[in-house]
Formats: structure tokens, C-alpha cells, sequence
């Protein structure tokens, strides 16, 4: 878990040097059926990376609330299982 903070780490301190080194770019214009939008580039490469995340986050939830469901189904004792054949006593 940790090595993934690492990497989260890593994307927001490109995405923030990307924001700086790219501030004065031209505005960019955005067109979606009807609908027009004149935005900084910065901007829109952010919402993009918002976007996306929020996306992934909504794709992850249902199935981190299901598999803690069936982890706390799981059994809490390891299934009892009897020796290997060749391990067995003979009785007589």
C-alpha cells in the first residue's frame, strides 16, 4: 500500500510541474455537441486527471464494499483437513 502512496505521489508532483512550466499556454476551446468552452490548456488537462480519478473512484467502490463483504464471510479458522496418506497410522 505504501509503494502506491509512492506513486501517487510521483504523478501529483508531475502534474503540478506540468501546471507550472505550461501556465501560459493559449486558451483552448472545448466543443461537446452544443455546448462550447474556452479554457487555459492547464485547465483542461486538470479536469481531465480530476476526471479520470474520479471515474476509477467510482469503478472501485462497489467491488472494495464487496469484497469486504465476503471477507468478513470468510471462515475465521482454517479448514481442518486430515494428514496425507502416507503420514497415516494403521490402526491394527
Amino acid at each position: 500500500m505504501q509503494f502506491f502512496y509512492w506513486i501517487i505521489l510521483l504523478i501529483a508532483i508531475g502534474v503540478a510541474a506540468f501546471a507550472i512550466q505550461n501556465s501560459e499556454s493559449p486558451p483552448v476551446t472545448i466543443r461537446f455537441l452544443f455546448w462550447k468552452l474556452e479554457t487555459s490548456l492547464i485547465y483542461t488537462i486538470l479536469a481531465s486527471i480530476g476526471l479520470g480519478i474520479l471515474i476509477t473512484i467510482f469503478f472501485w467502490i462497489p467491488r472494495a464494499i464487496r469484497s469486504s463483504f465476503e471477507w468478513k464471510k470468510a471462515p475465521k479458522e482454517p479448514p481442518k483437513t486430515s494428514p496425507p496418506p502416507w503420514r497415516r497410522r494403521r490402526l491394527g
